[in-house]
């Protein structure tokens, strides 16, 4: 007896989502870890930095030609080969050490990351029906492997040293190989090679570049700055407790953020939690900074499963893909701008005006999406808007 539509979807949304919640850890430990023991790994703290930053620069210039090739060869040979490489990369944080060699892991695994986060996208959005719903679960189960890697890493990096971990995760990247191999092999579909015009960002594109500058950098780091003083007991233990708790976040309540767009509306969600977390940004700047910062998390958590369902309603057919790909470039621009800005700006200006400009650009863009402007109709079948 054949399966319904969202019954296959939801089978392969959640094994796309268990691929990536067991290679992503080795990245999110290199965060944790890498700028406290940059000597450990033969590098300065700059270095560190600039490896922290590579995985994304390369998947803003590589994001496309990870979408073409992924929509010609299908979820499975493609996931296989970037989890393999993620394995690589895992294991190569145990033991090399050096700028360029690890300059050459962090962008391998920032094409693969690409490839492994388009496949749970793209599949989680197969069936319109469910989709928000469907992309929560697949951010909490993706978001579990980071939550149990984080503390762990921070225990025995106190113990043993900063790499020990890496080896347990080399062997954790290589499980997901199981649930690759159980993927779809059906490519989705490639359109005619067109030359692209250079264009303007479009208000989901905006929203993304916004979100990715406020919450994956001007807030994390703006909670370390701001908080340093007050976090008691050992810094890779707070730090590490700080971000699985990020992660904890998106497994209670990405689900109920996509149950939730289901309901009510992916839009009209993104809208309402946009405006309450810029909310909270300004009280966050103003000094209320726990409270606040607690209040992000949960909101961010819920906002999650939103992009995806909105951009696959937009650009239905093979045309999801590329705009699923775009979408994650401009939050990857933002997210690269995000610690950037945040080292310049925390030391010379004061946090109400810093937080209070970012809560002005997260309402401005989330109300610019809540209606597509002219360039960016609700595509026609075989008119998918160009990512």
């Amino acid at each position: 007896m054949t399966k319904p539509a969202t019954a296959v979807a939801d089978r392969d949304s959640n094994r796309a989502a268990i691929v990536l919640g067991l290679t992503l850890p080795a990245d999110v430990v290199l965060y944790l870890l890498l700028p406290m023991y940059a000597a450990d790994f033969g590098v300065t703290l700059f270095q560190a930095g600039v490896l922290l930053a590579a995985n994304r620069l390369v998947r803003i210039v590589g994001y496309g030609a990870v979408a073409r090739l992924y929509a010609a060869r299908g979820d499975r040979l493609i996931c296989l080969w970037a989890t393999v490489a993620a394995a690589v990369c895992a294991l190569g944080y145990a033991f090399a050490s050096g700028f360029w060699i690890l300059l050459v892991l962090r962008l391998l695994w920032g094409m693969s990351f690409a490839a492994l986060n388009l496949s749970t996208q793209t599949l989680s959005t197969a069936a319109i029906t469910g989709a928000a719903g469907r992309t929560g679960r697949s951010r909490a189960l993706i978001a579990t492997g980071p939550m149990i890697a984080l503390p762990l890493g921070a225990l025995l990096a106190q113990q043993v040293g900063p790499r020990a971990i890496f080896y347990v995760l080399t062997l954790v990247a290589l499980a997901g190989l199981a649930f690759a191999y159980r993927l779809p092999e059906d490519s989705h579909g490639v359109r005619p090679a067109t030359r692209r015009k250079l264009k303007l960002p479009n208000s989901l594109d905006a929203w993304s570049f916004v979100e990715g500058l406020v919450l994956d950098g001007l807030f994390i780091i703006g909670l370390s700055y701001l908080g340093k003083d007050l976090m008691p007991g050992s810094a890779v233990l707070a730090a590490g407790g700080l971000l699985a708790a990020r992660y904890g976040a998106e497994i209670l309540l990405s689900p109920l953020g996509g149950r939730l767009a289901d309901r009510w509306g992916a839009e009209r969600m993104l809208v309402g939690s946009s405006l309450l977390t810029a909310a909270a940004l300004v009280g966050f700047g103003a000094g209320f900074l726990f409270g606040c910062a607690f209040l992000i998390v949960v909101l961010r958590a819920l906002q999650l499963p939103l992009l995806p369902p909105i951009v696959a309603k937009r650009n239905p057919g093979a045309g999801r893909v590329q705009a699923l790909a775009a979408r994650a470039v401009w939050r990857d621009i933002g997210a690269g701008t995000g610690p950037l800005m945040a080292g310049l700006l925390l030391p010379i200006a004061a946090p109400i005006w810093i937080y209070g400009v970012s809560a002005a650009l997260l309402s401005v863009t989330a109300l610019a999406s809540w209606r597509p402007a002219d360039g960016e109709v609700i595509a026609e079948a075989g008119k998918p808007e160009s990512g």
